[in-house]
């Protein structure tokens, strides 16, 4: 009988294991793909002419391929993040970060609508940022079990 209540001990911390991992590898997943895509879209954009160029009355500035990189991870790092919180703060947490994901999203193309910068680039850039969006809301909203 020791033996059984002893197995029933140990089953408990593997589940919540496996639990957690179960969460956190397709999250680690979404982030990496909501990194990688948007670095798929930029040499194609690049290559039918997205100059990537930004201007201003102080200079230019050039959104280069590590660029893309560095601001898609940051931004899919902080949606992870924001879910994390939101789950562990509100009800319903999911159809609540999926709403504030669409709308950062959608006031993201904000700037690149204002920029100083050709039509190519701008198309490119909030392609870019559509690209990040449309990666990381259903891959991060999967993984909490709403439908």
């Amino acid at each position: 009988m020791s033996t059984q209540t002893q197995s029933n001990l140990t089953a408990a911390p593997a589940t919540a294991a496996t639990t957690t991992r179960a969460r956190w590898q397709p999250r680690a997943a979404a982030v990496v793909a909501a990194t990688l895509l948007p670095a798929a879209v930029w040499p194609v954009a690049h290559a039918l002419g997205a100059g990537f160029v930004l201007k201003d009355s102080t200079g230019s500035v050039t959104i280069s391929l590590p660029i893309v990189l560095v601001f898609s991870l940051l931004f899919a790092l902080l949606g992870w993040g924001s879910l994390a919180v939101l789950e562990r703060r509100v009800r319903r947490a999911p159809a609540r970060w999926t709403g504030l994901a669409a709308a950062v999203a959608l006031l993201s193309l904000v700037p690149v609508l204002l920029e100083n910068a050709t039509g190519g680039t701008k198309t490119a850039l909030m392609l870019i940022h559509l690209t990040v969006a449309a990666a990381l809301i259903p891959l991060l909203r999967r993984t909490t079990g709403a439908r």
